[in-house]
């Protein structure tokens, strides 16, 4: 990335107010020349939510992967290293067939997970992908990097200056961090007697065996309909 373009970003990054989380990923989605990007926060090895998304596409491949537990950035994050799949629909090695199945028909034929970290802190995962196949140039690739290292920087600064415990509002605003689901996770854990994450395991699982959205299941557990 030139320096100068990556001083643009920046500016526009630094400029302030309730957008800024919003335009992370137009900037990532511009920079690198992709179809769209998301952010993906992550809380030890499971998906925290989304930070932003570009557009209704990359909305829906953040929703998967927090519903499922699968794809570019749960593997990027868990990994620590760049996730690469060039051809969604005819990989050479099979993978993340549940949240394949549905990206796929939605237009998603290329995806790539990039870490979002500073120094030993994993952040979460810089998702970007394209509606044809094929491979980043060395160009694409580079730029990701520095993006992903941007929202890192990004989020850390945003999040330092907020109040102890609590989500920063240029974090908050635009984001979807699928509280109600957080909650429902809290509540099962209760009645399983077993830990959050094991709780969210266990509605993920629920909500896949039963072909239903994690939304909707989580909406049953809170409002005392379904009990695990």
């Amino acid at each position: 990335m030139e320096p100068d373009r990556l001083a643009q970003i920046l500016a526009e990054l630094s400029s302030g107010g309730a957008e800024s989380s919003a335009r992370l990923c137009q900037a990532a989605r511009d920079a690198v020349g992709m179809s769209g990007a998301g952010v993906m926060l992550m809380s030890g090895d499971l998906p925290a939510g989304s930070l932003c998304t570009s557009g209704e596409v990359s909305n829906l491949i953040e929703e998967l992967q927090f519903t499922l537990g699968e794809g570019p950035c749960v593997d990027a994050h868990q990994k620590g290293r760049v996730v690469s799949e060039p051809d969604l629909a005819d990989p050479q090695e099979p993978r993340w067939l549940a949240f394949t199945a549905r990206a796929v028909p939605e237009g998603v034929r290329a995806i790539f997970g990039f870490p979002v970290t500073v120094g030993a802190a994993r952040i979460g995962a810089l998702n970007l992908y394209r509606d044809s196949p094929g491979p980043l140039s060395d160009a694409q690739h580079a730029d990701a990097l520095v993006m992903a290292q941007v929202i890192a920087t990004w989020v850390l600064d945003v999040q330092g200056a907020a109040a102890p415990g609590m989500l920063a509002d240029a974090i908050d605003h635009g984001g979807d961090f699928y509280f109600l689901v957080h909650n429902a996770a809290g509540a099962v854990s209760v009645q399983l007697d077993v830990s959050v994450t094991e709780a969210l395991i266990r509605l993920r699982a629920y909500a896949f065996a039963n072909n239903r959205s994690l939304l909707e299941v989580a909406q049953d557990v809170v409002a005392r309909k379904l009990r695990f």
